[in-house]
């Protein structure tokens, strides 16, 4: 089977269900049975946590034990016989889910968590009878505030401890506990403490229920109203692998979505609210002399002044690529200004250095620096140089992709052309704005720090005649008489992996579409 097929040199054989598998020595019982396709169903366990086996939801029985175990604690050995559908363990499980919606809300109706919960999914998937309990339920707070960006319902949480989990182990930040015994039993923070770690919205994304909440999200949308699609946040140098949450053309929220070699199953809270900027201030239209203007126009007296400045006098022509561009558009745009209009003035900018730390945030927070120092021949000037360059006059005419706003001046004496997604200082000094879309707008790449290169898709439709930066470029080019007739971001990837090593390997992929959360897993 596809599990076995690349064992380690040291495995262990199992009977499954009465089948013989082999598994590698020391591996989580759950994820091996998981593996062959028996199905057990869990609330605390967690393939990025320790395994507490409090829920005592995965519980299978195991030749010569004398009672069923907790298969997220028990790791596989040789000759080990483990049924995972025998009666007495569906029975079992079944008494253990009655337990554990003893005393839980019905709040389907208005929890945030309703279609993505697992508590829904196990007991229609396992149970689906009707509750027993004819006496009140047991009553705790509801809507406490436990830090700047979740709220908790008491009422809901079934006592998993994976949030406890995800502060102690990922973010190394103890902030929740357990308060009390029994019944009475409630999370809560830890004394003196407040929910408000860098990463504490991964807490909100383990819940198998909906007792944390995030305060951006809550009452915004239902999850099955949501599509889901794979991309990178643009946050930082990192590349977190994240999925794009989006309905009506609009993002709602970001997720991280599994990588073992770049985040895991994480990612901070700042990078959770990159989408905002996608939705603010755009630029929708071209601008000719800070008035709209056809895209045509727009084009054809970008070309003129980039003809005229080159052809009388080309040292003082600049160019600035963005550090928040991908590598499609970057590719295209030295492929014009450096071996089409010979410009030798080269800039690069993009977000300042911030904070940093040893978890995920790195302090470039820019998504593709180093796919621009890679492809881009260097010495790359910066922007410091660039405001210096043109106070003193070294430049009279300069094409600028931004991506984001860039720390240019607003009063500045040369001629610009900007490629750029949002308003700003320096788009207001251009003579020549072009529209392109946003990270969440395109198929495309960026390259993170570490030199791997991760793979963008289109969550969401680009407003008004925004186009994808490299599309921007290869029709500018056109009206200079150069032929970058690029049909697609992946031909522009093809061709720039012909020119520059560190592409070579990279695969473009697959194109992803986005998918209805309604048909996805939960995300607890």
């Amino acid at each position: 089977m596809a599990a076995e097929s690349s064992l380690p040199a040291e495995t262990v054989t199992v009977i499954v269900d009465g089948k013989e598998h082999k598994f590698a020595k020391g591996m989580n019982l759950l994820e091996a049975c998981a593996s062959v396709g028996a199905k057990i169903p869990f609330f605390c366990y967690h393939p990025g946590l320790s395994s507490p086996a409090v829920c005592r939801q995965c519980l299978v029985d195991i030749k010569g034990s004398p009672k069923p175990v907790p298969s997220c604690y028990t790791t596989v050995a040789d000759k080990m016989e483990v049924t995972t559908n025998s009666p007495k363990v569906l029975d079992i499980r079944r008494q253990m889910l009655e337990f554990t919606l003893l005393n839980h809300p019905i709040d389907c109706p208005i929890c945030d968590k309703a279609g993505e919960c697992s508590l829904q999914r196990h007991y229609f998937d396992w149970d689906g009878k009707l509750a027993r309990n004819e006496g009140d339920k047991v009553r705790k707070l509801k809507v406490v505030d436990v830090g700047k960006h979740i709220v908790l319902d008491q009422e809901r949480c079934i006592l998993c401890t994976r949030c406890i989990r995800v502060c102690d182990e990922v973010a190394k930040s103890p902030d929740l506990t357990m308060a009390y015994r029994g019944s009475e039993q409630i999370l809560t923070t830890a004394p003196g403490q407040r929910l408000d770690n860098p990463y504490s919205l991964n807490t909100v994304d383990v819940c198998p229920v909906g007792a944390l909440t995030a305060k951006d999200f809550r009452f915004a949308r239902r999850a099955w109203e949501l599509s889901a699609t794979p991309s990178v946040c643009p946050g930082c140098a990192t590349g977190c692998n994240i999925e794009i949450h989006a309905a009506q053309g609009k993002i709602w929220r970001l997720v991280p979505r599994e990588n073992p070699a770049v985040n895991k199953f994480w990612m901070c809270d700042e990078g959770r609210f990159e989408y905002k900027a996608v939705h603010e201030n755009r630029i929708f239209l071209p601008q000719l002399g800070g008035k709209r203007a056809r895209f045509d126009a727009a084009l054809a007296e970008a070309a003129r002044m980039l003809r005229v400045a080159t052809a009388e006098e080309a040292g003082s022509v600049g160019v600035v690529f963005s550090y928040a561009a991908t590598n499609e558009d970057t590719h295209a745009l030295l492929h014009l200004a450096i071996d089409g209009l010979k410009i030798q003035r080269i800039y690069a900018g993009g977000r300042s250095p911030g904070w940093s730390d040893a978890i995920l945030v790195s302090a470039d927070k820019n998504p593709n620096t180093a796919g621009v120092e890679r492809m881009v021949p260097l010495p790359l000037r910066t922007l410091k140089d660039l405001t210096s360059d043109i106070a003193t006059g070294v430049l009279s005419t300069v094409l600028v992709l931004a991506n984001e706003a860039l720390p240019v001046p607003a009063a500045t004496p040369v001629e610009l052309v900007v490629l750029a997604s949002h308003k700003g200082p320096l788009v207001d000094a251009a003579q020549v704005v072009l529209p392109i879309a946003t990270w969440a707008e395109v198929n495309g790449t960026f390259t993170n720090k570490d030199g791997r290169v991760q793979r963008l898709h289109p969550a969401i439709e680009a407003p008004g005649e925004a186009v994808p930066g490299w599309r921007a470029v290869a029709l500018l080019a056109g009206k200079l008489g150069m032929k970058l007739a690029y049909a697609s971001a992946e031909e522009v990837f093809a061709e720039a992996a012909r020119s520059h090593a560190f592409l070579k390997d990279a695969a473009w992929g697959p194109s992803s579409q986005p998918v209805q959360l309604r048909f996805g897993e939960s995300r607890g």
